[in-house]
């Protein structure tokens, strides 16, 4: 792992990493003990996502948590993925003509994400844990929820996990959320314009964990209340600290 820069921001340190050719944002707070870590996950886009991470990071780091974030495959200034991308496109024609999107398109999208991003992901853990400052116990929020549950599946250093069901999800990465034992929330927005909603409870109902909660709230994909990073903090704390 090594460090490109540094700076101070509200009582955190900022610092951005490559681990290889991995882009990713490491905030550590000013106490020296040992800090629970975070791992955030967004949609890909470090640049345009940055304000929202570094405000959800500034959350984390006021309650004595690390939080750490890496470059979705594909995204930002890492190469393209030809294949996934075509995909995309293939969404956004199936979506914008009304039709339904097929599992053949789904899986085109996501399962190649998913396969690059896992190993990277455990990749960027394990660097983080061997830092000073940085130890466990390990939650993982947000981002790609198929992503999120194969991570939850392979990792066991994850101790609980804040998901939000906003994208798709191949019916194979379905099967292996019975796989799941740790801890969630998971946070469906019931409008969400771009999300097949029972897709979603039904995933949500394939997670093998004993203590798993759904908050369904109304409206689009980017409406999720304010009060509903209140509960993961909650949440995160009930199960970090």
């Amino acid at each position: 792992m090594h460090f490109t820069s540094e700076r101070r921001l509200e009582g955190a340190l900022d610092r951005e990493f490559t681990l290889g050719d991995i882009p990713g944002i490491l905030w550590t707070p000013e106490s020296a003990a040992p800090a629970p870590l975070i791992l955030m996950g967004h949609p890909g886009g470090l640049g345009k996502m940055y304000p929202r991470l570094a405000a959800r990071a500034r959350a984390c780091t006021a309650e004595g948590y690390a939080a750490a974030t890496i470059e979705l495959p594909g995204a930002g200034d890492r190469p393209r993925f030809p294949a996934v991308d075509e995909a995309r496109a293939d969404l956004q024609r199936a979506l914008k003509a009304g039709e339904p999107v097929s599992d053949d398109i789904v899986d085109r999208l996501v399962l190649p994400l998913a396969e690059t991003a896992v190993p990277e992901w455990r990749a960027t853990l394990d660097a983080l844990l061997a830092l000073p400052g940085i130890g466990g116990p390990v939650g993982f929020s947000g981002g790609v929820i198929a992503i999120a549950t194969r991570l939850a599946v392979v990792e066991p250093r994850i101790a609980a996990a804040v998901l939000f069901a906003g994208s798709y999800v191949p019916r194979s990465i379905l099967e292996e959320a019975r796989q799941v034992t740790i801890p969630l929330l998971v946070l469906l927005q019931w409008d969400d314009e771009g999300n097949d909603r029972q897709h979603a409870l039904d995933l949500f109902d394939a997670f093998g964990s004993r203590e798993k909660t759904l908050h369904a709230n109304m409206g689009g994909h980017t409406g999720v209340p304010h009060f509903e990073g209140d509960a993961a903090g909650r949440f995160i704390t009930r199960h970090l600290k």
